[in-house]
């Protein structure tokens, strides 16, 4: 290999690598400085699908990948927090945010990387505060993805002058679907619709591509970004499935409707790029943007035509149940603090009837091993959570209004046990994951483990089942029961454990089996006293409920 020719391979390859590690390091930047607030604003603000849409663009322009918001919304979908009509709203507008990266490009400021590179690493280096970190990690990345990308069209023109890929250039203008899958190989292989935009606008930027042959690989780009999104979704429910699905579906019509178009976007495209006086890295950027805009706000009025087309691609009943709060109406703080602390009891109740369903699925799953039940429970513990945060801030929003003395023990009570509910779906999540370890490493309980586990299990899941009763009617005789429970789940773990130490004592079980056995048992103790701890309340309370009656 001559010098030239290694030079070129050199910058071809270093180019690229610098490129896609300057994009992945601004988006990790990008995606810490926003930290869980991605998550929230898909949860809050997607309450119809328009609002959806501006959502999916604000999050994507935050974080500038479409493939971690769809793969967020599909997750969102799979634990019922967003219904598949919201999601279609988000993964449209996900589709325009993307197109941010592209238009940053298209400034070309290359001249300035090195010093956008030096800014970055001091801020990262030399600061000890996260946030300045993370925006020296975004500028870093930013400097990184120009430096990069200036390499890679160096490393790129002398192949522009070869006869082979003038050739293919040639090919790629006359047959479009060549083009198509082109763009969406890239993309499958880099994960990253930004990316191989980027490296498209490299190519036309040296003149190695038309108008006509890089419009198909534009659109084969937004298509191989659906598959990370799809490979999620093949363990989730029905409806994450469909959500995937309608991610797909979207691209693909979208690439058949402008690959049908393609002589007069093409001439659009030109025509602006000449009134505009736009550079080439610039005209993939519009090219890019206006695609994308088009196809989005052509599907926003047709949900429900998508919705219908994909349930008929994907067939199946929706296991999905609607995780969301039904009763924190702040427009009843206002009218009487009594009837939203009622209101709030009454979300406490529902939370914890989820708890006892999770719990007793954790069991199932230990039982039979079959996902449906660990997809349940993993489903109940996320929104348990979700719900903890929610009914909290209800209730902080209540104490903010003038409260009785009764009124604000009732708050501070449920308070406390809504944190004691949605501690109980951290620890029957711990109890999947030992299934799952237990599964994975292949361990073997004896049959007098799996009894006293199943006696404890069945203790454990009776004294929620009282406690939330309880709780429910305001009963205090039930609540003394489930507080006199707590000696019998001590005494159960006591004995358990002793039993356990015997069997290892003897070599009838190992140490593996030990760490599943004795986790179990005591993550079910701690679920129990959870529940004693919401008796004990119900217990000292004042009669709130009859006065408000």
């Amino acid at each position: 290999m001559d010098l030239d020719s290694q030079r070129m391979l050199f910058e071809l390859l270093g180019g690229l690598g610098i490129f896609l590690y300057g994009i992945a390091t601004m988006r990790t930047g990008l995606q810490k400085c926003a930290g869980n607030k991605l998550k929230d604003i898909l949860d809050r603000f997607t309450t119809n699908p328009l609002i959806g849409f501006l959502s999916g663009i604000l999050v994507t322009a935050m974080i500038q990948s479409s493939t971690a918001t769809t793969v967020i919304t599909v997750g969102l979908v799979s634990v019922g927090f967003m219904t598949l009509r919201q999601a279609i709203g988000v993964i449209l507008g996900a589709n325009i945010g993307t197109t941010v990266t592209a238009i940053i490009i298209g400034f070309n400021i290359e001249e300035y990387s090195l010093l956008i590179i030096a800014i970055g690493s001091f801020l990262v280096f030399l600061f000890k505060k996260k946030i300045i970190q993370n925006i020296g990690q975004i500028i870093f990345g930013l400097g990184a993805m120009f430096y990069g990308l200036d390499l890679f069209r160096f490393g790129m023109e002398p192949i522009g002058k070869l006869e082979v890929f003038q050739a293919l250039i040639v090919q790629l203008s006359s047959m479009p679907l060549l083009g198509v899958l082109l763009g969406t190989i890239s993309t499958m292989l880099i994960h990253s619709s930004s990316a191989a935009v980027g490296i498209l606008q490299g190519l036309y930027a040296e003149s190695l591509l038309s108008i006509e042959a890089a419009l198909p690989i534009l659109y084969g780009d937004n298509i191989g970004t659906t598959v990370t999104a799809v490979i999620v979704s093949l363990g989730a429910s029905t409806a994450a499935k469909r959500a995937a699905g309608i991610h797909v579906l979207i691209n693909v019509i979208g690439t058949i409707l402008f690959l049908i178009l393609l002589k007069p976007f093409a001439a659009f495209i030109l025509w602006n790029t000449s009134a505009m006086h736009l550079s080439p890295e610039m005209t993939i950027a519009f090219a890019h943007a206006s695609y994308n805009i088009s196809s989005s706000l052509l599907f926003l009025p047709f949900i429900n035509v998508l919705i219908l087309a994909v349930k008929k691609l994907i067939p199946g009943e929706d296991s999905v149940i609607d995780y969301r709060a039904k009763r924190l109406n702040p427009h009843l703080i206002e009218q009487s603090t009594a009837i939203a602390l009622g209101q709030a009891k009454e979300e406490v109740i529902y939370m914890g009837k989820f708890a006892i369903k999770g719990l007793e699925d954790s069991y199932l799953f230990f039982k039979t091993k079959k996902d449906k039940y660990t997809n349940s429970s993993k489903q109940i513990a996320e929104f348990l959570n979700s719900l903890e945060r929610k009914i909290t801030k209800y209730l902080v929003d209540i104490g903010l209004c003038s409260l009785s003395d009764i009124e604000l023990e009732e708050q501070n009570k449920l308070i406390n046990t809504v944190r004691d509910i949605e501690r109980m779906g951290y620890l029957f999540e711990n109890i999947i994951e030992h299934s799952n370890y237990q599964m994975a490493m292949k361990v073997n309980l004896t049959n007098h483990a799996l009894d006293g586990l199943e006696k404890m299990f069945e203790l454990t899941v009776g004294t929620v089942q009282e406690a939330i009763t309880a709780l429910d009617q305001n009963n205090k005789e039930l609540a003394k029961k489930v507080i006199e429970k707590e000696f019998l789940i001590n005494k159960m773990e006591e004995e358990l454990r002793s039993q356990h130490v015997n069997r290892l004592q003897s070599g009838e079980c190992s140490p593996q089996a030990g760490i599943v056995f004795m986790d179990m048992i005591n993550n079910l103790k701690q679920i129990g006293n959870h529940a004693v701890n919401i008796a004990n309340r119900i217990v000292t309370e004042q009669t709130f409920y009859l006065d408000i009656r």
